[in-house]
């Protein structure tokens, strides 16, 4: 079924496979109803399972929230979180002090390192319409001397994310959005200092493309060691090197050679995952990934006893005022507001 440009075609559920230097990814997609004075639901919570609501209902999920979706406080130590969101708000808050509020088209970038506690919370700030949520959290491996650096978040703001727009010979586009990564002479925004992106030899690329209905674009070719996979999430087919992929599928490409996407009948939306393997041992146990064991434990046993900086928000479920713009505020006092 495969030939040698494309492999390990896979149907992609909530969470999606990744490959070394990522570690997961999770596409979240939710109607949610109009908001209430809370910034919550208006609507009944009754028959969630509410603390571990993973399962759509009505279009939409509470996840680890009880008034308000998303993901209350907790830990992470030896990677990094990079959250895409397409679609709705997210309300920052973490141990170190930093808060932000990011939504329809801006990027997190948050480097864990030795350790940090944080909220991600759903704000459904529209209280006379829906509020539909769609984002993507791609996690990315740090190397082992990198584990244990200080813990940093920037902000990527979607008017200074750059896009790459080509036509082809029929005139059909394709734009690619560069969250991490070049393409051409089109660079993304830095990156974290310490994240594996940083340096350039590891061809670390994050892109979100779409190419328009019975389109067709080229992915350019890499280092033959570099790990590439495309997931194809909406859209009707789209055809690789022969290969038809239909939508909401992934697939592994051979990155030292290009990729021709022929796109069906309707407009195709895909992300680009790549870089070169760290090629470290991966000990993952819950919100902790290390090289061996003994970290694991270790990570576990820090944040018995520091908390990571403990908490400094009123509700572990923290979110921001209603009236509050796009914002970041960083645990150096500086501040953005967009």
């Amino acid at each position: 079924m495969y030939n040698k440009l494309v492999s390990d075609i896979k149907p992609l559920g909530f969470t999606w496979e990744t490959i070394d230097p990522f570690l997961f990814c999770v596409h979240h997609l939710d109607d949610y109803p109009e908001g209430n004075d809370e910034l919550g639901p208006a609507a009944s919570l009754e028959g969630r399972n509410i603390g571990q609501d993973f399962t759509i209902k009505d279009g939409w999920r509470m996840y680890h929230g009880d008034k308000v979706p998303g993901f209350p406080a907790h830990p992470h130590r030896g990677f990094e979180t990079i959250t895409v969101v397409l679609n709705g708000y997210v309300d920052h808050s973490d141990s170190h002090g930093a808060a932000g509020r990011y939504g329809n088209g801006d990027v997190q970038w948050m480097t864990a390192g030795a350790g940090l506690q944080h909220a991600e919370m759903f704000p459904l700030l529209n209280k006379e319409k829906p509020n539909k949520l769609e984002l993507f959290q791609i996690w990315l491996n740090l190397p082992k001397e990198k584990k244990f650096c200080k813990p940093h978040y920037d902000m990527l703001w979607a008017e200074d994310i750059p896009v790459y727009r080509e036509k082809d010979e029929n005139g059909k586009s394709t734009e690619v959005t560069i969250i991490a990564g070049k393409l051409g002479d089109i660079k993304a925004p830095p990156p974290a200092p310490d994240s594996w992106a940083a340096d350039p030899e590891n061809e670390t690329g994050i892109w979100l493309i779409k190419i328009e209905a019975n389109g067709s674009w080229t992915i350019p070719a890499s280092s033959f060691e570099v790990n590439r996979s495309l997931y194809f999430y909406r859209g009707s087919k789209i055809d690789i090197a022969g290969i038809t992929i239909e939508k909401y599928n992934s697939v592994e490409l051979l990155a030292d050679q290009p990729a021709i996407i022929d796109n069906g009948n309707s407009d195709a939306f895909c992300l680009l995952l790549q870089g070169r393997p760290i090629n470290e041992p991966v000990v993952q146990h819950g919100p902790f990934v290390m090289n061996n064991a003994s970290e694991i434990h270790q990570a576990f046993s820090d944040y018995r006893e520091t908390q990571f900086g403990g908490w400094p928000w009123k509700r572990y479920d923290n979110v921001h005022s209603p009236g509050k713009r796009r914002f970041a505020r960083y645990s150096d006092g500086r501040e953005e507001i967009k």
